[in-house]
């Protein structure tokens, strides 16, 4: 009786989608030789960031400290955050806006912190979070480290830059942050863009260690169409900046089209200038779905 209840348990878990500690799915096939890992580990640009190809994204719908995410409840991303680790994927992406810092670290309980890389970021615009204050980087940062439970942050990022000037007007910040590099409490830090123009600017700016930007072949949620944003991704990286891509499913417009999920796949890893793919999966059916995207694009000759 004990052995068909633990059956019947294990069971149930898996079809849930694996979402419970518990409910561990089979592992996911070795890709092919000659073809994309989507869990190997790659350098974001010339940092000393060493990350997998693909980062779990917890902000689908995100804003005043929830998401899609955080809306699932505790356990379930607690355990899609545990699923996908045990799966190879080794950075994960939080925000102040999506309310996702406490999630980590307990879903991650018992694994060494240097492990996995963290990306979090600061969001400094009006509103998106209940306060209206915006604190100095290093007060933001020092609430950051104790609602993650960690000592430093992997990637730190200025969160949504659109205009032309920002590097000008958030000058006081990014000194603050580069301050905090020097301490060893951030290890690198750039700019998430939601601007052709600020993009543009991100590519080029000294400071600038990595990018979050938004790419796929269709132009959907992107700073412009894809022949306008690919060259500053490509000078971007030419410059030996990090580049990660956001909205390859379209910010799940694609969720329920898999021809164009996989083209958008390979669109992005074949333009050779995105080092990460961002996706903000909800369940690990959807890790497993893109993971086998992946796994279906060459290596370029």
């Amino acid at each position: 009786m004990k052995i068909q209840r633990r059956k019947f348990i294990q069971q149930s878990a898996v079809g849930v989608g694996g979402l419970l500690l518990g409910g561990h799915l089979a592992p996911a096939a070795a890709p092919k030789s000659g073809h994309f890992d989507p869990f190997a580990t790659v350098p974001l640009g010339k940092s000393k960031l060493n990350v997998s190809r693909f980062c779990l994204g917890t902000g689908m719908k995100g804003g005043k400290r929830e998401s899609n995410h955080t809306r699932m409840g505790r356990q379930k991303l607690e355990g899609l955050i545990h699923g996908s680790f045990e799966r190879g994927v080794r950075m994960f992406d939080l925000a102040d806006l999506y309310g996702t810092h406490p999630y980590v670290i307990s879903a991650l309980k018992g694994i060494p912190r240097e492990q996995y890389k963290l990306v979090t970021k600061i969001w400094f615009r009006p509103g998106g979070i209940p306060e209206a204050e915006r604190p100095d980087a290093n007060v933001v940062v020092d609430r950051f480290l104790k609602e993650i439970g960690t000592d430093y942050i992997d990637l730190l990022l200025l969160h949504c830059v659109v205009s032309v000037k920002w590097p000008e007007e958030l000058r006081r910040q990014m000194d603050i942050i580069a301050g905090l590099k020097q301490k060893g409490i951030v290890r690198a830090h750039g700019v998430s863009c939601h601007s052709l123009v600020a993009l543009n600017v991100a590519a080029d700016e000294p400071w600038v260690d990595s990018v979050h930007t938004r790419i796929n072949p269709f132009g959907m949620s992107m700073d412009g169409p894809p022949d306008l944003v690919v060259p500053v991704l490509r000078r971007m990286h030419a410059n030996g900046k990090g580049v990660v891509g956001m909205k390859i499913v379209g910010e799940g417009r694609l969720r329920n089209d898999p021809e164009k999920r996989s083209e958008s796949v390979r669109y992005v890893l074949g333009l050779g200038c995105v080092d990460v793919l961002n996706v903000g999966c909800e369940n690990l059916s959807e890790v497993d779905d893109l993971a086998a995207r992946v796994r279906e694009v060459p290596l370029p000759a």
